[in-house]
């Protein structure tokens, strides 16, 4: 299934996409895509759901904006430097471990929504990445059982400002969780809908031209790793995110180096998690 939430901001309703790109509404189901659905075998519920109710469900008008695909999660837990070019383009080391940094939540918009660049940002940066929702609460778990613990995957737009990230002292947190940057969507595919998780062209482009251009075969530390990793660390609720890592490309990386401006168009995808874009704008 693909799920997605559409509507005006916190008004979102639930709806899926269907195979033949048809997007209904199934606020009928009677729940939200929020940690107790995740949680509570939602995924199984809604299948059987949408078996019996999809041919007759409401259509979402077209031109419906579309929100997040999730209810805003308890966290978002980023990797950093988790691709080797990425490392080497910002001259870092390749970690021995997963980089561990969190994103607030507060940040999470649609995947059609504008980017705010934030009031005295001179260095908002851009970062494709593919992003793991939780689909049971985790643990503990060991690689060999860490994919029965996702729902799914999510395209993540994974914006930074590099001044308030490594120059202003203290944790990357800071240059990563301003208003409008966690776009999430535009829908969440489930773990069934992608043959190879490990196979998954990514790339972006700002004004047109293509600057990154990756794949998830060359993550450093995969997906079970992650997954892993992380719940030795903390508890992975249902709905919770781990976005993966980026390819290099990002705009601190090149010589010179480019950072967004207003007016910009910032447009990305990840092979069968659909396409996002953004349009820069200054904070007002």
């Amino acid at each position: 299934m693909r799920l997605i939430r559409f509507g005006d901001p916190s008004n979102e309703r639930p709806g899926l996409e269907l195979d033949d790109g048809r997007r209904i509404d199934v606020s009928a189901f009677g729940e939200d895509f929020d940690e107790k659905f995740f949680g509570g075998d939602g995924l199984i519920r809604l299948a059987a759901w949408a078996e019996a109710n999809a041919a007759t469900a409401p259509e979402v008008p077209a031109g419906t904006r579309l929100g997040p695909p999730l209810c805003r999660p308890s966290k978002i837990i980023c990797i950093g430097l988790n691709f080797s070019d990425h490392a080497a383009e910002t001259g870092a080391a390749e970690p021995s471990e997963p980089i561990l940094f969190f994103k607030a939540t507060s940040a999470i918009t649609g995947p059609l929504d504008g980017l705010t660049i934030p009031r005295g940002s001179e260095k908002t940066d851009w970062e494709v990445e593919l992003a793991v929702v939780i689909g049971k609460k985790a643990s503990y778990v060991d690689e060999a059982d860490a994919l029965n613990h996702v729902a799914g995957y999510v395209l993540h737009n994974d914006y930074s400002e590099r001044a308030f990230q490594l120059e202003r002292g203290g944790q990357w947190v800071k240059g990563k969780s301003c208003d409008t940057f966690a776009p999430l969507g535009p829908f969440i595919a489930t773990a069934d809908e992608i043959a190879d998780v490990n196979q998954l062209a990514m790339w972006l482009k700002v004004n047109g031209e293509y600057c990154q251009q990756g794949n998830s075969s060359n993550l450093i530390f995969s997906i079970p790793q992650l997954v892993s990793y992380v719940s030795q660390m903390m508890t992975l609720l249902p709905g919770d995110i781990i976005s993966t890592g980026t390819p290099a490309g990002v705009g601190m990386g090149m010589k010179p180096q480019r950072f967004l401006k207003p007016g910009d168009v910032i447009e990305l995808g990840i092979d069968g998690l659909g396409i996002q874009r953004q349009e820069a704008s200054a904070w007002s």
